[in-house]
């Protein structure tokens, strides 16, 4: 077994050349997933509804020493999906890495929650994933160069939630359900299939959770008697995850999520 790579273990990492797609990229974790693997040398490709926002984000990749393309569209259907990796063909040259950050969710008591929100949530949590993930893998199959698929999970695709999340549970537990099925079957082909578990980060959503009135010191201190680690989540905790199932270091890890969670689902 060569163990040239020993000459050089940071190299593991490096997605230096590679090109991603993001979606979701006006959103937190995609912001933070464009940014760190465009400031690691990667062409991104980011997109979401939100063409204004996104121009922000590819402003900030270049800034970073990446080479950005912006695609107003969300993985809404098998033609956008289609489109959003032809983009990264025709501009790029292909698709190396994945990242589906896009996704909502919908907070209600299942007695109060209309079906159409139940829907819409397994719609953009679930199928949209499943849609691009399926044009990437086209795409990585096609190259024959292998590839990088990264889902997004949660902490509720684990563990429950009292507050009205049976849509959001149910649509992480589906996600992970995805990953596994497609580790298994991608395995031999080079692609690797994984999702990012977190839970709560600093974001303009939590940004609330980190504020010192006394709300939201009551919420912060119960939540963070199930964190191991004892603080809440920044960006900063999520890049070396990304970078980590962007890059060839996890070339041996397929089909699992990665709980960026300080701990929370440990307990």
């Amino acid at each position: 077994m060569s163990e040239d790579f020993l000459k050089d273990p940071l190299s593991l990492f490096s997605v230096k050349g590679k090109t991603a797609i993001v979606t979701g990229a006006t959103g937190a974790l995609g912001a933070i997933a464009a940014k760190t693997l465009a400031g690691a040398g990667a062409n991104v490709v980011i997109t979401a509804n939100n063409a204004e926002g996104l121009k922000k984000v590819a402003a900030e990749c270049v800034k970073l020493g990446g080479k950005a393309e912006v695609v107003a569209k969300r993985p809404s259907s098998e033609a956008n999906c289609d489109a959003i990796v032809q983009t990264a063909v025709d501009k790029f040259g292909g698709v190396d890495i994945l990242v589906v950050a896009s996704g909502q969710n919908k907070v209600s008591k299942i007695i109060d929650q209309k079906p159409e929100d139940f829907l819409d949530v397994m719609d953009a949590n679930v199928t949209q994933s499943w849609l691009m993930a399926r044009a990437a893998a086209r795409q990585m199959m096609k190259q024959g160069r292998g590839g990088k698929i990264i889902l997004t999970s949660s902490a509720r695709g684990l563990l429950g939630h009292p507050a009205g999340y049976t849509a959001y549970c149910a649509s992480k537990s589906a996600v992970d359900g995805i990953t596994k099925a497609l580790g298994c079957e991608l395995g031999a082909t080079g692609i690797t299939v994984n999702a990012l578990g977190p839970t709560v980060f600093r974001s303009p959503l939590t940004e609330w959770m980190y504020a010192d009135d006394e709300r939201a010191k009551g919420v912060r201190a119960g939540f963070l008697t199930r964190v191991p680690k004892g603080r809440l989540g920044e960006p900063e905790d999520l890049a070396g995850p990304i970078l980590f199932l962007a890059s060839k270091a996890s070339d041996f890890y397929t089909g699992h999520i990665l709980y960026a969670d300080g701990g929370y689902t440990a307990g």
